[in-house]
């Protein structure tokens, strides 16, 4: 059952379960088991849950390192990993594209200019485009169209304004310019402009939240001091070398820490594929280990 939160043949079912109320609970719990045990001794553990995640990466974690004047030594992100060093992810710029035209009745649609019309060669660009970056080899960046909307007086009328919302994820090396100039060519010869989909969002506290999703990849070096600790914690409680890293193609609250320059790094349960999912579900023996690394590192750094 998608809410139900029973354990069966060793995995926690339930909406969550991934995304990402396992890796609460093995952080938790970690952070208690090594105030108890002494190991958090010169040293202070937040263990931090911030809403409105999804929609709006980063935003609230930096309303709370604000609000209590607080620059950590370093961040582990607790996104499912399936219990793999996490290095870094992909960067994320949403977009929204407005084609612009003139209203006319339905029954003479020729002393008009369908926006929706004018809004289908973009959109055919905008797939295009994604070709062009998945024949870029591994990894590659990729734009997807997420949302569209038209605006007319009536329905017996040719719409004024259509509106598409297109998510671009990017890789090490795109930047702010790399999406301006393809934005650019989105609306070449069209009437249209673009600009960042801005969202406007209101927290459970009634604090407005105000998001601009446009950041780049990040990837913390394999011998950064935190990457060999993380090394040194997984090797020491598995018994085993750690193997290969994971690289997130997902955005994370990462985007804060990184900006604040605090050196960061991704460790969590579940495998990411089924967050969201109706047959969402984690491991327990995952959420079990996750607090026994998470628990070894406190030790370290």
């Amino acid at each position: 059952q998608p809410f139900s939160g029973e354990i069966v043949d060793g995995r926690l079912h339930g909406r969550g379960s991934v995304d990402m109320k396992s890796s609460v609970a093995a952080s938790v719990y970690a952070g208690a088991i090594a105030k108890k045990s002494g190991l958090t001794a010169g040293r202070t553990i937040y263990v931090t849950c911030t809403v409105s995640e999804e929609d709006c990466d980063g935003e609230n974690l930096k309303h709370l390192l604000k609000e209590l004047g607080l620059k950590p030594g370093f961040v582990v992100i607790c996104e499912p990993s399936g219990n793999r060093i996490a290095l870094g992810h992909k960067g994320k710029a949403q977009v929204k594209i407005i084609t612009h035209g003139i209203p006319a009745h339905g029954s003479a649609p020729e002393k008009g200019l369908n926006a929706i019309y004018e809004m289908a060669e973009i959109i055919h660009r905008t797939e295009n485009l994604n070709a062009r970056l998945a024949g870029n080899g591994s990894p590659h960046g990729t734009i997807v169209l997420s949302q569209i909307s038209s605006t007319s007086e009536s329905l017996n009328a040719v719409p004024s304004e259509c509106e598409i919302y297109l998510d671009r994820r990017m890789i090490e090396g795109e930047n702010e310019e790399t999406i301006r100039s393809e934005m650019d060519k989105l609306v070449e010869g069209k009437r249209a402009t673009w600009e960042v989909g801005t969202l406007y969002r209101k927290s459970w506290t009634g604090l407005d939240i105000v998001y601009k999703p446009m950041h780049t990849a990040w990837k913390i070096e394999p011998d950064h001091d935190l990457t060999r600790k993380c090394i040194l914690a997984y090797n020491e409680y598995y018994g085993t070398d750690h193997g290969s890293f994971e690289y997130w193609d997902f955005s994370t609250n990462a985007v804060t820490p990184v900006r604040m320059g605090i050196p960061t790094i991704g460790f969590g349960p579940g495998d990411y594929k089924l967050a969201h999912m109706r047959n969402e579900s984690c491991e327990v023996n995952q959420i079990i280990d996750a607090c026994g690394f998470y628990i070894k590192l406190i030790a370290k750094v």
